[in-house]
């Protein structure tokens, strides 16, 4: 998926006393900065993609990966790390990420995390969105502590990203966006398990609805509690799931 702005040079007072009972105001977090990127733009990486993953933690669905070029010239107000903003704000910002950057999406699915870790997975599917940007980057900043291996470009690791860097920022407004809807759209192909209320979270219903369907195709078998088999499942039930979905 990806997206151009047509104007982009990349084508794209009071008393003592109430004074001492008030209680101190705290300081406005600032939120991410273009800083980053405009010291790399002028040492000649004119387009920078920032990285970001949503779906980490989540005992189902995949982990979901984007990655985004900003226009210098039009960037989109209120970018934020996307678990500081609601989500009707998410939604509108992502809709304006869509009209004025280059954006791509990727996924690691389930299987993919049972067999690469969690870990391995997340650099997998960021890889895999910087790979297909429409345009190459010439530098990419990953949110984290870790560069995937691989990558079509030179890149930095930058720790607590999405609320440094607004092309972070915006790349995980993109990848929570959608990883949400897609769990929306799970929900209905696996009734029961209310995905689209905790989005694959090991929340207390979550937990309830394994223990009573038996895991889904969805599901990461090597998430605990279901590789530690902490969950009373239903004796073959999970099997019979595998079979009931697969046969729709």
């Amino acid at each position: 998926m990806t997206a151009h702005s047509s104007d982009s040079p990349f084508s794209p007072p009071g008393t003592a006393k109430a004074e001492k009972s008030a209680k101190p105001s705290r300081a406005k977090r600032a939120g991410p900065d273009f800083n980053r990127e405009r010291q790399l733009i002028a040492n000649g990486r004119r387009r920078v993609a920032g990285v970001d993953e949503a779906g980490r933690g989540p005992l189902a669905g995949p982990v979901t990966a984007a990655a985004v070029i900003l226009d210098p010239d039009d960037i989109p107000d209120g970018l934020d790390d996307s678990k500081a903003l609601k989500a009707s704000r998410r939604e509108a910002l992502f809709a304006e990420i869509l009209a004025k950057a280059w954006v791509a999406v990727s996924f690691a699915s389930p299987a993919e995390i049972d067999r690469l870790n969690i870990r391995g997975a997340t650099l997998l599917a960021m890889r895999r969105a910087v790979a297909a940007l429409e345009t190459t980057p010439d530098h990419a900043l990953i949110d984290g502590r870790d560069v995937p291996p691989g990558l079509v470009c030179e890149a930095a690791a930058v720790i607590g990203g999405d609320a440094a860097s607004q092309s972070i920022a915006a790349a995980s407004i993109v990848a929570k966006v959608l990883r949400d809807r897609l769990m929306r759209r799970a929900c209905l192909a696996f009734p029961g398990y209310g995905f689209s209320q905790h989005m694959g979270y090991g929340t207390a219903a979550h937990l309830e609805a394994i223990a009573r369907l038996g895991p889904s195709p969805l599901h990461r078998m090597s998430f605990s509690p279901l590789k530690q088999a902490l969950l009373p499942l239903p004796a073959q039930s999970g099997e019979r799931q595998r079979r009931r979905h697969s046969s729709r």
